[in-house]
């Protein structure tokens, strides 16, 4: 599925829908992965060839004199009361028991080039809005980190269960959390599997603008006019920020080995536990899927 204002910018993809304001230089782009709401491996691909999308155009821009056609990507996600339920538990579950480390290390190379590309903003002057209107869990957590900015609304709830089947977030969290909060609380988030609510997170700094729930997308437009009118001193204060404490590809290369190897060394009673996770995601995408539908037919 693809909408889309901008020939140049156009491409087609099977689980990502995009938008693009060209008057206002927005690009929206809303996850809709399947069979579940997390990051399967089709999704991956569409995100990196998205990205490059954007890297090219606006590298075509600047090359020509002009200003970059794209000035705000928000990443979002198309199903309603999810951003994203993390990795794909269903390959980790099956290269895990065919012993298959190549399998388990593209998928983990493949998550760090769009979290990476993200956090980079395809070094291209870009800003990236992370829009949470729904719960953002484990790898999902992880990719709006990546994003310059996190605007979630106030019932959202985020956080990293992985430790439920004796894993850890692998694709960043790490890295990402520990330059907004103390590297003790990110252990403690990570350790304990709590599930925050939004709110708490803006308490803490880890969440940038709260929105009412409901009212996510016009938080974005209200943050983008506020960006605009000083917009040279914040994109300024992000390359500080990245410049003073940047996270780097190998840093996440290396801690994603980790990952590798600690998922290698799952037992079966673990194993079981991811399967459980499975069942339960597959059971939300079927209800979240029958909510679209009954949506469709009340305001369609």
């Amino acid at each position: 599925m693809h909408n889309n204002n901008s020939t140049s910018l156009v491409q087609f993809y099977d689980q990502l829908i995009t938008e693009f304001k060209e008057e206002q230089g927005v690009m929206w782009c809303y996850a809709n992965p399947s069979p579940r709401p997390c990051f399967t491996p089709q999704l991956l691909n569409d995100l990196i060839k998205f990205l490059k999308a954007i890297r090219h155009k606006n590298s075509a821009d600047l090359r020509s004199g002009l200003h970059p056609s794209v000035k705000y990507l928000i990443l979002g996600s198309y199903r309603p009361g999810v951003f994203s339920l993390g990795g794909d538990l269903q390959l980790f579950v099956e290269a895990i028991k065919a012993r298959d480390v190549d399998k388990l290390r593209s998928y983990m190379k493949l998550s760090i080039d769009v979290l990476f590309g993200t956090y980079t903003n395809m070094d291209v002057p870009l800003t990236t809005i992370a829009l949470i209107r729904g719960n953002a869990l484990g790898a999902g957590f992880e990719g709006a980190l990546a994003c310059d900015y996190l605007v979630a609304e106030k019932s959202v709830q985020l956080g990293f269960p992985e430790v439920l089947f004796n894993m850890f977030p692998g694709m960043g969290a790490y890295s990402f959390l520990s330059r907004r909060i103390s590297p003790v609380l990110v252990e403690k988030m990570i350790l304990s599997g709590r599930i925050y609510t939004a709110e708490e997170l803006f308490e803490i700094g880890v969440v940038d603008i709260l929105a009412e729930d409901g009212e996510g997308v016009a938080e974005v437009g209200r943050f983008i006019k506020r960006h605009e009118k000083n917009r040279n001193t914040r994109e300024s204060l992000l390359k500080i920020r990245n410049r003073v404490n940047p996270v780097t590809l190998d840093e996440l290369l290396d801690i994603g080995e980790i990952w590798v190897e600690a998922a290698m060394s799952l037992t079966t009673r673990e194993l079981k536990v991811m399967d459980r996770l499975i069942r339960s995601q597959d059971r939300m995408a079927k209800s979240l899927l029958n909510t679209a539908k009954d949506d469709i037919r009340i305001n369609g």
